[in-house]
Order: C-alpha cells, then structure tokens, then sequence
C-alpha cells in the first residue's frame, strides 16, 4: 500500500486549500483514509476520515463545516478541503489508511499506512 500526499503552501488566513492524497495498493474496497494534522510540539491529531465502501464520513467536531473530506474514485484520489483557514490550522498533514475497517476512525494508532507529510502554513 502506497499513499502521496501533497498540496500543502502558504496561505493567508481566510483562504482554502485542497489537499490530495493518492492511494494505492488495496485489493479490495473496503478501508478507511484519514487526514491527520501534527503542529510543532503537539501531538498528531485526527482531523477528518471516510470510508471507501459507503463514503462515510467523521470529522473532528470543531473541525466541522470548515474541513471536507472527498474521494475521486476514478483516480482514487482523496481530498480535504479546507476553508476559513486559521493560524492555529497551520501544521503538517498527513494522510493515512487502514484496511477492511468497520467504520473509520480517527485515532493515529488505527492506521497502517502513511504518507510523507505536506506543510500546512496559515499567516495572519
């Protein structure tokens, strides 16, 4: 299993991003893709999940109505979208993925499989 994460920058604090990550790898479609966030001496955080075999959703609860998460089937990309971003939003984010899941969650030790990370900055 394989995931690229990117689109992270430096945005002004109001403005969205998109970020994607490409998974690859599963043999059958049924797992769960979580976006994480770590800020500089923090611990990483759970911040959004789905589940590919319903698309079902979990967000963090003051994370909702700001953050969405989607998937690209045909590409099998997934994205979060971010908007009304905030200085304390800056971070690095990750995406991961866990296989054959009952439901997806958003703990950091559910995951299996992680990409590499993309810079989050939010000035003021």
């Amino acid at each position: 299993v394989h995931l690229v994460d990117s689109g992270g920058g430096l945005v002004q604090a109001g403005r969205s991003l998109r970020l994607s990550c490409v998974v690859s790898g599963f043999l059958f479609d049924n797992y769960a893709v979580g976006w994480f966030r770590q800020a500089p001496g923090k611990e990483r955080e759970g911040v959004s999940c789905i589940r590919t075999s319903d698309a079902s959703t979990l967000y963090k609860e003051s994370l909702k109505g700001r953050f969405t998460i989607s998937r690209d089937n045909a590409t099998n990309t997934f994205y979060l979208q971010m908007s009304n971003l905030k200085p304390e939003d800056t971070a690095v984010y990750f995406c991961a993925a866990k296989a054959l899941t009952i439901g997806c969650m958003l703990g950091r030790y559910d995951y299996d499989f992680w990409g590499q990370g993309t810079q989050v900055t939010v000035s003021s």
